[in-house]
């Protein structure tokens, strides 16, 4: 409401009072602006390249909330700027939150009070000074259940590595076809679900807090991810590589500190959803619930020959069952790290490192008898779907999409149990998963496209296949 009193005022016109008409000006016009005309913000131009490092990028969005991150280049006060969309005089702002050098100069504001099922517009202010957008800035609030189901899309997929010279190893600089982002923000998803592998430390960042938050900074500062950055929601789980060393588990010495970089650089509505210390989390997106697990926090090593093998822990695990059981969504998408259903005994399969832990998962599964369960993965360098058939029950159905930017590989010898054979891709790729339809005849959609965005494969799966 400031905004539209300064607008409407009975003042002879002041350079504050002009910059403010030029700024909303250019709003209506959709193009980037260099001023806020708020009596709190400063009115002079500012380059955004000398001021934010990465981002903005919406986190968790809920009816009422969402949470928008950004990056500063130095310790900065940050706050945010919304409005609905088409009413600019109902713009608001965030509380202030101060970037620290210690957390890599990353914050976390939110966007409170938001009217259900709106798109709001939205611009960071640093040290009281508004930032142009140099990509279109917006996110949504959900909408009412109880005003009928919308369609809606989502993007996925996992591993996603950036070079590092002169960190990597010669052999190790394998990273590419970073246009895949780009080509993920042309599908306009409503939402990004980062499957783990989303950032790769090398091995001397993992024995420091600042190796581990300076690694995480040089990959969410990559120019060709900000695009995707700003005007989609984003929610995330981790595996090794962006957890601590390759094939890592509890025993990792610097987990609180990983947990404390995951928590900087992402915006998860839940921290620790299982509350067993690790980072597990769930939302809801209009008629389809998202359980994300911890694959690493509560693992055993790998190679361990003695006592119980486990990667969820029994924690995680009763509280997923539990979760699912109590969940009236049509879909219900478990997310880990890395693949369950391939019976295949390789690499870091569940199968492989806790088979007892993987046979309970699924028995439990089977006599909840809970309905709409869909599997979605990463880790293997390659996509695939595998199915799952179970007697007198519906097939589980698990959808692997790897790599969005690290080397592809192909399956290996031994793990196609389950695999659709048309399915596997082994080439950078992304997913979408596209639900729609009514409340009756929900249906969903997955679509695996290449780096360049071209679709390579499809399936459908019915609501009432997964009763």
């Amino acid at each position: 409401m400031e905004l539209f009193a300064l607008l409407t005022s009975d003042h002879k016109p002041t350079a504050k009072l002009l910059t403010a008409i030029l700024f909303w000006l250019s709003l209506l016009a959709g193009l980037p602006c260099a001023a806020q005309p708020a009596d709190a913000v400063s009115t002079s131009a500012v380059n955004p390249a000398t001021t934010l490092a990465a981002g903005p990028m919406p986190g968790y969005s809920t009816a009422q909330e969402a949470a928008v991150w950004v990056q500063t280049r130095e310790a900065a006060s940050v706050q945010l700027l919304y409005w609905p969309e088409g009413r600019e005089q109902q713009s608001s702002r965030s509380a202030s939150v101060q970037t620290r050098p210690d957390r890599a100069n990353t914050a976390t504001l939110t966007a409170s009070n938001l009217l259900p099922g709106t798109r709001y517009h939205y611009r960071i202010v640093v040290n009281g000074e508004l930032l142009p957008a140099t990509h279109s800035q917006h996110f949504n609030s959900q909408s009412l259940l109880h005003e009928g189901l919308a369609d809606f899309s989502f993007a996925l997929g996992s591993c996603a590595k950036v070079n590092a010279p002169p960190f990597d190893a010669p052999n190790y600089r394998n990273g590419g076809d970073y246009q895949i982002f780009d080509a993920i923000a042309e599908q306009q998803p409503d939402f990004m679900l980062w499957l783990g592998d989303n950032a790769y430390y090398l091995p001397p960042d993992t024995s420091s807090a600042s190796g581990m938050y300076g690694r995480y900074s040089q990959v969410r500062q990559l120019p060709e991810l900000q695009r995707l950055l700003s005007s989609t929601h984003h929610y995330a789980i981790w595996d090794d590589h962006d957890y601590g060393p390759n094939n890592s588990d509890r025993s990792f010495g610097l987990r609180d500190i990983s947990k404390q970089v995951f928590h900087s650089f992402w915006a998860n509505p839940v921290r620790d959803a299982a509350g067993s210390g690790g980072i597990s989390s769930t939302f809801e997106w209009q008629d389809a619930a998202f359980f994300l697990l911890d694959n690493r926090s509560h693992r055993r090593a790998n190679l361990r020959v003695t006592g119980q093998r486990q990667i969820l822990g029994p924690q995680q695990l009763d509280w997923l069952i539990n979760a699912l059981s109590n969940s009236l969504a049509t879909f219900k998408f478990i997310v880990i790290g890395g693949q369950v259903l391939n019976s295949g005994e390789v690499f870091e399969n569940h199968i492989n490192i806790a088979p007892g832990e993987r046979r309970e998962l699924l028995d439990r599964i089977a006599a909840e008898r809970i309905p709409g369960v869909v599997i979605l993965s990463g880790d293997r360098h390659h996509s695939a779907m595998h199915i799952m058939p179970r007697y007198e029950q519906y097939p589980l159905h698990e959808w692997t999409v790897s790599p969005l930017t690290a080397k592809a590989y192909s399956p290996v010898r031994g793990e196609g149990q389950y695999i659709v054979d048309d399915s596997i891709y082994t080439e950078r790729n992304f997913g979408v998963i596209r639900i729609s339809g009514p409340a009756e005849r929900r249906r969903l959609q997955m679509i695996l496209h290449d780096a360049n965005g071209r679709e390579v494969w499809s399936t459908r799966i019915d609501a009432e296949e997964l009763q």
